[in-house]
């Protein structure tokens, strides 16, 4: 038996493949019902599946309907943050969401991605981190190994390629610092979650 390289696999390697075939059955099958669970209109039902899911939530924290995850169990959100609809968690390298951080509707955070360069188009998997009081408007991809610092922007729309440093504020394809916020002291909450939201 050969792998999709065309090199030929040992005994060994072929109970691993099937293994590792066999788990990832499972898991695209959590994440389908995941997304079923997307669709409940309560917000407080959603957390507690997701919780249950892997996904470590923090108190006050919401995540509105509609939400995907990728590897659930990577995921982790602190307290009083609002993860918008549609949004997209990707788990499969460690995402840490800090607390007080407003994510916007249709923001896909990855942690993963192909390496262009290499011939087998191997995935590259490295963490991403999102500080306190970070504020991502709607639309924003991060890629892998981005860290946004605590109390950035990240404006509408935005690819963020690299680190984003303390309160600056981003913007553009790639993202690039347009101005620092005048705000000078952190501390405000973002409040409860709508009921239907």
């Amino acid at each position: 038996m050969k792998d999709r390289m065309g090199n030929q696999l040992s005994a060994d390697q072929i109970i691993q493949k099937a293994s590792n075939r066999f788990g990832n059955y499972l898991l695209d099958f959590e994440l389908m019902l995941l997304r079923f669970v997307g669709h409940i209109p309560f917000s407080f039902i959603r957390k507690f599946i997701y919780r249950i899911s892997g996904v470590r939530i923090g108190k006050g924290s919401t995540i509105h309907m509609w939400c995907n995850f990728f590897n659930p169990y990577g995921v982790s959100i602190g307290e009083d943050t609002i993860i918008g609809d549609h949004a997209f968690l990707d788990g499969r390298a460690k995402l840490t969401i800090g607390n007080h951080v407003d994510i916007g509707s249709s923001v896909l955070i990855y942690n993963s991605e192909h390496d262009v360069d290499a011939a087998n188009f191997t995935a590259i998997e490295e963490p991403v981190v999102i500080e306190d009081y970070v504020y991502i408007g709607a639309r924003v991809t991060i890629l892998p190994g981005v860290k946004i610092q605590k109390g950035a922007v990240v404006a509408s729309g935005a690819v963020v390629t690299k680190d984003v440093v303390s309160m600056s504020i981003v913007g553009g394809v790639p993202a690039k610092e347009i101005r620092i916020r005048k705000l000078t002291k952190l501390e405000y909450k973002l409040g409860r979650a709508r009921l239907f939201q």
